[in-house]
């Protein structure tokens, strides 16, 4: 009985690999016969994205095509650019972005000086990542989760984060919303769709990647962005919650801010090849590299990012 039952279960696997492989539309009681073509097809079709086939042996070199272009939109004088896209955002927008900006470079000069004086045990400043916090903030819908890392301030700050609430925080006093938990930075706010910061490098990125996903499943219309450092995007959970966005097709927006040294480690030190950006695309995910200094391309960058996770 067992050598009829192998004999039984080996033409089965003749038949399996017969409509597999030659597409007959018979015989196989275990699988629809309307899938086997659906599943050639696709099979077919991710042979052709593999590239064409080659009798001579060819190595890719990295270094041989030119790197990803920076976007910007402002010139050295703080002009649209010509050919560039003006934003067009109006005067009160505009100033609410400005005065976030200085506000929050005021309140990074405080913390800190507050921090060296032993008054507060821990502190991160933004200098010089304004832009790139207020400008994508400003972009995303008010209800769009925020996974953070330490340097995202400014988009606590877009949202209505007030500066007492900074500093019962940093402070960790009574009025923290965090109940003095969490170490000082370490924000969160359930009201402005925040999630609170962890201090583990990249966690926060695949659990950004779980987070959209589960969003797509519900229908909403929303969001999610990921902030993270170019040190974070040396980590393990960097590639995989990329390479799960990309094959779930998860709305998520994975913003780097890549301010070439992480916290002690320069970019030479921690990768070669073409920056972070190229990364995406080798995971089939669109990049841009932008200019994080110039509000108006972070901002014109992430309202098209937005559009295209949750309208494509």
């Amino acid at each position: 009985r067992e050598k009829e039952r192998e004999r039984e279960m080996l033409g089965v696997w003749r038949v399996a690999t017969r409509e597999i492989f030659r597409g007959a539309p018979r015989g196989f009681r275990y699988q629809s016969q309307s899938a086997i073509p659906e599943g050639r097809e696709k099979a077919m079709e991710q042979d052709r994205k593999m590239g064409s086939i080659v009798p001579h042996m060819e190595f890719f070199d990295a270094y041989a095509n030119a790197p990803i272009s920076r976007y910007r939109v402002m010139d050295q004088n703080g002009e649209i650019s010509p050919g560039a896209e003006d934003p067009k955002v109006g005067k009160e927008m505009a100033v609410k972005m400005y005065k976030d900006m200085v506000r929050l470079h005021i309140m990074d000069g405080y913390l800190y000086d507050v921090q060296r004086q032993g008054r507060i045990s821990f502190y991160m400043t933004n200098y010089g990542e304004e832009a790139s916090h207020v400008g994508s903030a400003a972009a995303l819908d008010s209800h769009d989760t925020v996974y953070g890392q330490y340097r995202e301030s400014g988009v606590l700050m877009w949202r209505g984060f007030t500066i007492q609430q900074f500093m019962d925080q940093c402070y960790s006093n009574k009025d923290d919303v965090g109940k003095g938990r969490q170490m000082p930075v370490h924000y969160g706010s359930d009201k402005l769709c925040f999630q609170t910061i962890s201090s583990p490098l990249s966690t926060q990125i695949p659990q950004a990647t779980g987070y959209a996903y589960a969003l797509k499943h519900s229908g909403s219309q929303n969001c999610v962005i990921c902030y993270f450092g170019d040190g974070a995007a040396s980590e393990g959970d960097f590639h995989a919650a990329l390479n799960a966005a990309a094959t779930l097709e998860a709305p998520v927006i994975f913003f780097c801010r890549n301010n070439q040294y992480a916290i002690s480690t320069e970019v030479q030190e921690q990768y070669r090849g073409d920056g972070i950006a190229s990364r995406g695309t080798g995971y089939g995910i669109e990049a841009i590299r932008v200019d994080g200094n110039d509000i108006w391309a972070v901002y014109n960058a992430t309202k098209a990012a937005r559009r295209t996770v949750v309208e494509e």
